[in-house]
């Protein structure tokens, strides 16, 4: 096997992949991509400014919703270089150390996402459950402990990745799947046995998107049975109507993961774009979608944002 040393003198650098066999045809993505990135700072922007003044959204789940949407922007931005550099200014090259670097924020982000979501189905259970005592649970120490032990686990469980990485021979191809750096493209690029790097990927996964999965599903069967112990129809239906958005959230980043997953290990026959589209869905909709969901299914946002416009329009 070759050591560090030699893999880095074959590929001090990856080529980055735009649209797979029309590379002619990449700066047609440059713009819809900027567009999604101004959309996803605008939105997560507006949600956290709102959340910031009103004093009447300075509750529990308020807060993890402006942990979910400082992660969406943080992960948005793990990919945009890489992605305009590709896209819009045709510079698909990038180093060894920033291709690491790349992978290791957009992984750690990706599983604070999960863990965030599980974090806002236990705040939604809790206020449920027992809605007298729900801030009183739920205090800013709390949420604080709640926000660093997943940040934690995302730093933790991906940090070895990067070890590993680094330890593997590089000598064939240099050309990546995506316009961004993941760990199971990297991986498939090196000429040596990749089985630790795929048996640590698998149980990682298992252990945090999977584990994530279960314990959110767990949650809504808690929240179902107290919701059906509730008399008044209108009071039940208040009561899930609370949980639509989360659940929401929950969809729009479990199906395209599951999705791109699914493509991944058993759609090899499928068109390099459909697994294209599938990847860069799952990076990159959640982020701009959970704004838009947001402010149209809770009722206080929605209100603060119309009163923000129809004040600027006054002035105006």
């Amino acid at each position: 096997m070759m050591n560090l040393t030699a893999s880095h003198a074959n590929h001090h650098s990856f080529i980055l992949t735009g649209i797979p066999g029309m590379p002619d045809k990449n700066p047609w993505m440059a713009f819809p991509l900027g567009f999604l990135y101004v959309l996803t700072l605008l939105g997560n922007g507006t949600i956290l400014a709102v959340i910031k003044v009103d004093q009447i959204l300075h509750e529990p789940m308020y807060y993890f919703l402006s942990i979910l949407a400082v992660t969406d922007v943080s992960l948005s931005m793990s990919t945009m270089p890489s992605m305009l550099s590709t896209f819009w200014f045709k510079a698909p090259e990038i180093a060894f150390d920033a291709c690491v670097a790349q992978m290791f924020f957009i992984h750690v982000f990706g599983l604070v996402d999960s863990g965030v979501l599980v974090s806002m189905a236990f705040d939604r259970f809790v206020a449920i459950q027992d809605p007298l005592h729900y801030a009183s649970i739920l205090t800013h120490r709390v949420i604080g402990k709640i926000g660093i032990a997943v940040f934690t686990r995302a730093f933790c469980a991906v940090l070895p990745v990067i070890f590993l990485i680094k330890q593997l021979p590089f000598c064939h191809s240099n050309v990546l799947s995506h316009s961004y750096c993941l760990h199971q493209d990297v991986m498939r690029l090196a000429c040596a046995s990749t089985r630790i790097n795929s048996l640590y990927g698998l149980t990682v996964a298992i252990l945090t998107l999977g584990l994530d999965a279960l314990m959110i599903l767990f949650s809504y069967v808690l929240i179902l049975k107290t919701v059906l112990g509730i008399a008044s129809r209108a009071e039940r239906l208040k009561a899930l109507n609370t949980c639509l958005s989360h659940i929401c959230a929950v969809l729009l980043f479990y199906v395209p993961f599951i999705g791109a997953t699914m493509i991944h290990r058993f759609g090899k026959h499928l068109s390099p774009i459909m697994h294209m589209l599938m990847a860069d869905s799952y990076l990159l909709l959640p982020p701009v979608l959970n704004p838009i969901v947001y402010s149209v299914k809770n009722k206080q946002i929605r209100r603060r944002i119309i009163q923000v416009f129809q004040g600027t329009k006054n002035r105006a």
